[in-house]
């Protein structure tokens, strides 16, 4: 990385608060925008009449645990645009997250909603060094999806140059990443990676890229994940976070310390809770996290719960920054697998076989119930120099992926390897699990 720590930084004078500046700052929007749900929205009317908590109740930060938790059924119950809280004509953009569960879960944004995620979308890829002279290439899906234009806004909003490639047709994005010299790519990391694979066999050369650095996002990965990634393309692999319904990627980005994601908390009030007895739980604690917005205008949301499972962290960061940061996803409190008795999660998986060499990160995970006993089995590509007909090579790799997977979860595994290529691409989110018990 060229430049000093500070030239990262896109907006100090809000990314660079004191602990007390930032609670005063926070503490002011808070009560603004619980007026204005109250005022606004009627399920959170209800809600708060329910709890018997009043606007005036809601003085600073400390007061948050006083109000209501909001869940993705109370969006799905409230569809299309029953959590608004501006008139559908200042709604500029609507966004909708997958209905694979259920009702779409739809999201308005006004034109202040928009520059306020272009801010911290901006904010965000100023930390993976992001500048006016820079070529971003986005190759998230563009769409209802918020990662395209999330990325792209951000972007836009430095003054990069950028390149809107949208996701799939895998030879026209090495192309246009080598032709146009893209600096920075954004995508998921797993497409990522895929994209890494693929340029050798498109009879492409690595030293022919620009690329130096890159924001990935839209799926839990691993730190060896993230080692593979930056071997492939030989970059600065940055975990950038969002949800739709919070606003789309930039709620919280990586530093170049690559030690946790800073939470733009000017904009976003962070928590984290048990998922079980939904109480709050302090700084270095394993929860739910769960997230305020303070500035939206069009549809904030109070104690969102995001069902993804982190820690939340107030220590200094050598980056300058003073926001709190937000650990890695390990998964997600809905996602969690159950399997004979123990809670296994895919990035346990994951982190397990980045150990195993001879193995690539491409995996699916098939879990089923034969005879009333739970049952689980990975299917793994092996590393594109070899070859499922090599028997000694695959026992021995075989082996260590089964003592590798039963020291990080607990539980044996039947493992299947595969040739490189045949486990199925995904150009979004990844698709990592097959739960057949419930078929």
């Amino acid at each position: 990385m060229k430049g000093k720590l500070k030239d990262y930084i896109y907006q100090p004078e809000y990314e660079c608060l004191s602990r007390s500046e930032m609670e005063n700052l926070q503490s002011e929007r808070l009560r603004k925008t619980v007026q204005l749900v109250y005022d606004n929205c009627k399920p959170y009317r209800a809600k708060m009449d329910e709890f018997k908590v009043k606007p005036s109740d809601i003085r600073s930060v400390s007061d948050l645990c006083k109000l209501p938790f909001t869940v993705k059924h109370d969006l799905r119950e409230a569809y299309p645009f029953g959590f608004y809280t501006a008139p559908q004509r200042d709604m500029v953009e609507i966004h909708a997250s997958s209905g694979t569960t259920g009702k779409l879960t739809v999201v308005g944004y006004t034109q202040k909603d928009i520059d306020v995620w272009a801010e911290i979308a901006a904010r965000s890829l100023a930390m993976a060094g992001v500048t006016k002279d820079s070529i971003v290439h986005v190759a998230y899906g563009y769409g209802l999806f918020t990662g395209g234009l999330g990325a792209h806004y951000g972007a836009q909003k430095i003054g990069a140059s950028t390149v809107p490639a949208s996701a799939g047709n895998t030879i026209r994005q090495l192309t246009l990443l080598r032709d146009f010299g893209a600096t920075h790519l954004c995508c998921t990391p797993s497409y990522a990676i895929f994209l890494g694979t693929e340029i050798e066999k498109a009879g492409m050369n690595i030293e022919d890229f620009s690329l130096v650095g890159g924001a990935f996002g839209a799926e839990p990965w691993t730190y060896g994940m993230r080692d593979e990634l930056e071997r492939l393309l030989r970059i600065d692999a940055l975990d950038i976070y969002g949800l739709s319904e919070i606003s789309g990627p930039g709620v919280a980005m990586e530093c170049m310390q690559k030690h946790g994601s800073h939470v733009q908390e000017d904009h976003f009030i962070p928590e984290i809770i048990d998922p079980d007895t939904l109480e709050p739980l302090p700084f270095g604690s394993e929860g739910e996290l769960v997230f305020t917005t303070i500035t939206k205008t069009g549809q904030p949301l109070i104690r969102y719960r995001t069902r993804d499972l982190c820690t939340l962290s107030d220590e200094k960061c050598a980056c300058g920054r003073t926001t709190v940061k937000m650990s890695k996803v390990k998964g997600r409190s809905d996602d969690m697998l159950i399997i004979r008795g123990v809670n296994v999660f895919p990035s346990q998986i994951e982190a397990a076989l980045m150990n195993v060499a001879g193995v690539s990160p491409h995996y699916m995970i098939y879990v089923d119930r034969v005879n009333n006993l739970d049952v689980m089995e990975i299917d793994i590509e092996l590393d594109g120099n070899l070859s499922p007909d090599r028997v000694s090579d695959v026992e021995s790799i075989k082996k260590k992926v089964e003592t590798e997977v039963n020291s990080y979860i607990g539980l044996s595994a039947k493992i299947k390897l595969c040739e490189s290529g045949s486990i199925r691409r995904s150009e979004g989110k990844a698709v990592r699990v097959i739960d057949r018990r419930e078929q």
